[in-house]
């Protein structure tokens, strides 16, 4: 199995996508490191303490438990974990092992990047959508009421260790919503990605080991590639948020409840097509084609009581505004897209309105 390497300013380190990747933990950590921290769930460690353990035989650690789930994903968390490290003894030489989703490596990265200003991290994500989004990048963060990632920073890893047999135990939602981000890289960067999603959904949603390896190995390939070149988003790295500046907005609008985070991306991924399309900027063919394949992977909940005006609202405080300009991620063609910051309201309630009435 590959591994691909992120190059960035502040550190070069590796992104292993390997069956059995857990068993590497100690090729990875510092030579004279201190104690280690390993971050989860209960959920996840009931199911995969054993890859953990095995792997750090003869070495000590301590489990500190969060209570998952996005609502709770706040800095009275990472404030109460950093409490735990401090009683236990961490030090500037201790390092945080992040093992679990999405919502764990984000707020593990961000404890990592905040205790004692700065402690080493390494990421061991267990679902899909945190194995080829949320570990790979450094991005850290945790959510304020007021929108989802506000407060956070970029603190990149000693590496990412990417197991794709732990998803055998992720229910099919779950699975479903990573999928999601999957469908985005292709959308993005990579026509034969999202070719394949749309002609082998079968063996990706069977989980056949050649398809679902297949498609984790490119999706990191491609946001390691994008991240070495642009570390803080300045740049390229902005394509990423492709469904994420509409679909931030329906998490904040439902307290991060009721939809999984790649859920509300295919939703506004949904929102950007057909915003792209009546800027003339996406060919409605494209547009059918990237509807279809959302479709064929879901359904997702469905959005009722939530307003189109609500939605529009919630857009100004996306973190990625700038000066009340909103960037929007709009594709041009299956395979490249654009960031539009002079898009006139009108447009924007029209494809948030178009979305709603799909998914209802």
């Amino acid at each position: 199995m590959p591994l691909f390497e992120v190059s960035t300013p502040w550190r070069k380190y590796p992104a292993v996508v390997e069956r059995g990747a857990v068993s590497r933990l100690p090729e990875f950590l510092p030579p004279r490191h201190g104690k280690l921290f390993i971050v989860t769930t209960h959920d996840v460690w009931a199911l995969h303490a054993e890859r953990v353990v095995g792997a750090l035989a003869h070495r000590s650690f301590d489990v500190l438990f969060f209570a998952g789930a996005e609502e709770n994903k706040r800095i009275a968390h990472d404030e109460q974990l950093a409490e735990q490290m401090a009683e236990k003894g961490a030090d500037r030489s201790s390092v945080v092992i992040a093992f679990g989703g999405g919502i764990v490596t984000d707020l593990a990265g961000f404890l990592a990047a905040i205790f004692m200003r700065g402690v080493p991290v390494i990421q061991v994500p267990t679902t899909l959508l945190a194995q080829v989004d949320a570990s790979v990048g450094g991005k850290t963060g945790a959510n304020l009421i007021a929108g989802k990632n506000l407060v956070g920073s970029f603190h990149q890893p000693l590496a990412v260790l990417i197991d794709p047999a732990v998803l055998a135990t992720l229910p099919e939602r779950e699975y479903r919503a990573g999928l999601y981000e999957i469908i985005k890289t292709g959308v993005i960067a990579s026509e034969p990605l999202f070719r394949l999603l749309a002609d082998e959904r079968d063996a990706v949603l069977g989980q056949h080991h050649h398809a679902v390896d297949h498609i984790i190995a490119e999706s990191v390939r491609i946001k390691a590639e994008v991240v070495s070149e642009d570390e803080r988003e300045t740049g390229r790295r902005k394509i990423l948020n492709f469904g994420h500046t509409f679909g931030h907005a329906l998490e904040a609008e439902t307290h991060y409840t009721g939809f999984l985070h790649g859920e509300a991306v295919s939703w506004g991924m949904r929102a950007a097509t057909y915003l792209a399309r009546d800027l003339g900027l996406l060919a409605a063919d494209q547009a059918k084609s990237i509807v279809y394949v959302l479709d064929r992977y879901g359904p997702i909940p469905s959005p009722d009581g939530i307003g189109a005006e609500a939605l529009q609202s919630r857009l100004v405080r996306d973190k990625k505004t700038i000066q009340s300009k909103i960037h929007f991620v709009l594709p041009v063609r299956i395979g490249e897209v654009v960031v539009k910051s002079d898009v006139a309201p009108e447009p924007v309630l029209k494809a948030i309105g178009k979305a709603l009435g799909d998914c209802r």
